[in-house]
């Protein structure tokens, strides 16, 4: 797919699967079969709304897709109007990356390989 030329006035940006990392970052899988990194880092402050993610665990225990976006249900209730979530047009801007379960699955794959 031609992910520079989609149409924004018809496509709307869905996050279909999330994945954490230990550095405040999240793979974001998107419904046009692209990867998005994005840096919550630069949010994650003391008195703001993202201020509970500051512990790691907080952020890659509670960090879910909540209505088709990155979003981190810390009541643990599922409640839209109670979880921290990303506008999914900010992760769509950010440009595509490599899909990092493929390459650690190429990674495990090639050491395999190199043991025998």
């Amino acid at each position: 797919m031609n992910i520079g030329k989609l149409d924004r006035r018809y496509f709307f940006p869905l996050v279909l699967q999330v994945l954490p990392t230990d550095n405040f970052e999240v793979y974001a899988y998107m419904n046009d079969g692209s990867v998005r990194l994005f840096d919550v880092k630069p949010l994650i402050k003391k008195n703001t709304v993202f201020e509970s993610l500051m512990d790691i665990q907080v952020f890659k225990n509670n960090l879910t897709i909540i209505n088709n976006t990155v979003a981190w249900d810390i009541a643990g209730n599922r409640d839209s109007n109670k979880c921290i979530d990303i506008d999914p047009f900010s992760i769509f801007e950010k440009p595509p990356v490599s899909d990092p379960l493929i390459e650690s699955n190429n990674n495990l794959t090639n050491h395999s390989a190199a043991s025998l």
